[in-house]
């Protein structure tokens, strides 16, 4: 167990659901299994001594190294990492979630990581989903109209991945 009390409280409900915690960070954050993201940001909303109201942003982080000869100096394997802001605006405080994912889901190059929609949670939650699923290419199951928010719906892979290669031409236009 840990040594503050919203820790302890979020441990006792959702055990192995809480991987991992920075409460001392200029932005605290706790990290949350994938299958425990919808039930803890629910008790973080409806908790009334917590009243995390409001969904600020969610923001999808790519820990890769492109370049062979600098992954071999990285000390991470690569993976997606998934941030919500959350803001409680009855207690003026904000906290972090943080989700780890795979790059591709069961290994398969191509095929998108999934975790669980918000949206049921937060409805502003739909247009943030859409965005980190447009540029970072993260399946929000769950999600009522996850499709593309900025890129036209036939453009190809997903921009803010660091092995994205940029199209030399669109629909005949030249992009570059």
């Amino acid at each position: 167990m840990a040594n503050h009390p919203l820790i302890e409280q979020l441990q006792q409900k959702f055990g192995q659901g809480i991987t991992g915690w920075n409460l001392e960070a200029i932005d605290p954050w706790i990290e949350v299994a994938p299958d425990a993201l919808v039930p803890v940001c629910r008790y973080l909303k409806e908790e009334p001594s917590l009243q995390f109201n409001m969904l600020n942003c969610i923001t999808a982080v790519d820990y890769f190294e492109p370049d062979p000869k600098k992954a071999k100096k990285v000390d991470f394997e690569p993976h997606l990492e998934l941030v919500y802001h959350l803001w409680s605006i009855p207690n003026k405080r904000s906290l972090v979630l943080k989700v780890m994912l795979p790059r591709w889901k069961d290994d398969q190059v191509g095929q998108l990581p999934e975790v669980p929609s918000v949206s049921c949670v937060w409805r502003t939650a739909e247009w943030h989903e859409r965005e980190v699923y447009d540029l970072s290419g993260v399946m929000f199951t769950g999600h009522p109209d996850l499709r593309r928010i900025l890129l036209p719906e036939d453009w190809e892979g997903h921009p803010l991945r660091k092995d994205y290669q940029f199209p030399l031409e669109y629909h005949g236009i030249r992009c570059q």
